[in-house]
């Protein structure tokens, strides 16, 4: 009896999902748990799992199609097995249906592997269905010949400018990559500039272009962004991941009332305590502690002393949740997503720290789950090492507060003696809705953890 393969439901609230590709073509075998197709949701891209072993047949759903969640979108048979008359009906073989105007060369996945990995898309012979190139195909383009250094087109552009040799430098990226912020922590000298660490987002250097003439208008899908010359318009479909998120954040901004406070931060203590989990990490051979990680840590202390900062408003009620889940923002090429880490208040620096850097690589690798963004309840995004002293976030909903995290920068202040000194200072806003937070609940809230960042050992307390 034919199997069928159903487009799943990831999360409680979802409703479809856009199907990225079939890793499996029409009539191939295929075996039960193989992976048989990826699908994407508004919040991450997952491979679909073969429900039982046998042909691939009556595929009714083409990349880039939103297809309703538990809907047949194809069919598992046995040799010598076929569809009944009445399936066959419904179905439209996917030869025989065209690929939406909008489609890409190359999958969502494979466009953000291929910028990270500084892979020319057009060098890459495409395995998937009509050519279309793959995760996989650009995986196996980005593995470097014997003797090159795999690193990011920044890295090697910084690597050029401070006359950096990539083969000294450990890569702290995805299978050991090099990237722009282990060029810049090994050029760096003693000075005002903070070190990045590890699972830190940094910038990526947007992949390869199509060929654009003047006066045309090309349609692309969210990816890499194209070079773009005088006269030329070029049009980005708002969908899948890009689409969700402007549904989303202006949602937040028209129903919650932004309130928003940003204090500076003498980070001279963290300074010395992160130097100080640095060394334990670097004797341990484990991934050295980043700001982010840490910034974590003191948020859900803070969190557990202010409740109302880490709640959510159902309907007439304001529900104070019992666990801390701190979500970390990260930057993709097609937008941000935020995976969260769970229990925060629970796990020590080290548990943080590892399991940020994992959260981010799987994140940059398109390898997060729904349940690695499910269920925050607070966010943390950190612009720092893009070099932005101060920004306001907005709220992601249904949480009720977020806070932005800026560079951290020498600035000249005065003392608890009247003297003026040089000391590292960062800024962070907090962004708070109004409906649930007021103003000296924030600002208590800030306090702290302007307090636990100055001096860390009070986590302790």
């Amino acid at each position: 009896m034919p199997v069928p393969v159903i487009n799943p439901k990831l999360e409680m609230a979802q409703e479809a999902a856009t199907v990225v590709e079939w890793l499996k073509r029409e009539g191939e075998r295929v075996e039960k748990g193989e992976p048989l197709l990826t699908v994407e949701t508004d919040k991450v891209t997952v491979e679909v799992e073969s429900p039982a072993s046998g042909v691939l047949a009556g595929v009714r759903a083409v990349p880039g199609q939103v297809v309703p969640v538990t809907e047949v979108i194809a069919y598992i048979l046995q040799p010598g097995e076929e569809l009944s008359e009445s399936a066959s009906q419904q179905i439209g073989r996917l030869a025989d249906l065209p690929l939406p105007l909008s489609s890409a060369p190359a999958t969502p996945v494979a466009q953000r592997l291929a910028a990270a990995a500084g892979v020319d898309l057009s060098a890459v012979q495409g395995t998937g269905l009509g050519g279309r190139v793959t995760k996989v195909d650009v995986m196996a383009a980005a593995a470097p010949p014997p003797g090159k250094v795999r690193a990011t087109p920044a890295a090697r552009r910084s690597a050029r400018e401070q006359e950096v040799d990539l083969q000294t430098i450990a890569g702290s990226g995805p299978r050991g990559r090099v990237q722009a912020a282990d060029v810049a922590t090994v050029a760096l000298t003693p000075g005002p500039s903070p070190e990045i660490g590890r699972g830190e987002t940094v910038a990526l250097t947007p992949g390869p272009s199509p060929d654009i003439g003047r006066g045309e208008t090309v349609a692309l899908t969210p990816g890499p962004s194209p070079e773009i010359g005088r006269g030329e318009t070029v049009v980005v479909p708002l969908a899948g991941m890009r689409r969700t998120i402007a549904e989303r954040m202006t949602a937040s901004y028209r129903e919650a009332p932004h309130i928003t406070f940003t204090v500076r931060v003498d980070m001279s203590g963290f300074e010395r305590v992160r130097a100080q989990f640095n060394a334990r990490a670097e004797a341990a051979g484990v991934p050295r502690a980043s700001v982010t990680a840490l910034i974590v840590k003191a948020v859900a202390w803070a969190l557990k002393r202010h409740p109302y900062l880490n709640s959510t408003l159902r309907g007439e009620e304001i529900h104070l949740l019992p666990e801390v889940n701190v979500g970390v923002a990260v930057a993709l090429e097609e937008g941000l997503i935020v995976p969260v880490v769970r229990e925060a208040d629970r796990k020590g620096v080290a548990e943080i720290t590892a399991g940020v850097h994992d959260l981010t690589v799987r994140a940059r690798e398109g390898q997060l789950g729904p349940a690695d963004v499910a269920g925050g309840t607070f966010t943390v995004s950190n612009l720092g090492p893009f070099g932005i002293e101060q920004f306001t976030a907005i709220i992601n909903p249904p949480q009720a507060a977020i806070l932005a995290v800026g560079a951290t920068q020498r600035e000249a202040m005065v003392d608890e003696e009247g003297q003026v000194v040089v000391r590292p200072v960062m800024r962070m806003t907090l962004s708070a809705d109004h409906r649930i937070v007021d103003g000296a609940i924030a600002a208590r809230f800030l306090a702290d953890l302007r307090e636990a960042l100055e001096a860390p050992a009070l986590i302790l307390w």
